[in-house]
């Protein structure tokens, strides 16, 4: 479901996204598959979405209806609940610190990167 280019984001990123998504607007999974673009899905896995969309509505995340439809069938429409704004709010603070994490790591691992490449300039002018 991740856009060919765009990092590898684990599983789990769909749910925020999904929550987020939903704060913004009620929406019907064609709209939401859409705007994840954006986010780095590819929206090649629709099958994927809509069994997230039941487990957040399973969980009480989220809340659907149905509404007429005038230029086709009639849609499933998807809106956050206050428990998915509190799941929202979670989650943004676990990828915060998530994203603290990796800043660490990618800091030391920069700190090699500069490392080897000043111990291959030297012996390259040697």
């Amino acid at each position: 479901m991740h856009t060919e280019n765009a990092p590898a984001l684990p599983k789990s990123f769909l749910r925020p996204c999904l929550l987020l998504l939903l704060r913004e607007q009620p929406a019907h999974g064609y709209e939401l598959l859409e705007r994840l673009r954006p986010l780095g899905f590819a929206g090649d896995d629709p099958g994927g979405l809509y069994r997230a969309l039941r487990a957040l509505e399973r969980d009480g995340f989220v809340h659907s209806a149905w509404e007429p439809s005038q230029a086709g069938p009639n849609r499933r429409i998807y809106q956050l609940t206050r428990a998915g704004m509190e799941e929202l709010h979670r989650r943004s603070k676990a990828l915060a610190r998530a994203r603290s994490t990796l800043e660490v790591f990618l800091s030391r691992y920069g700190e090699f990167v500069a490392l080897d490449t000043r111990k291959s300039v030297s012996r390259s002018t040697r």
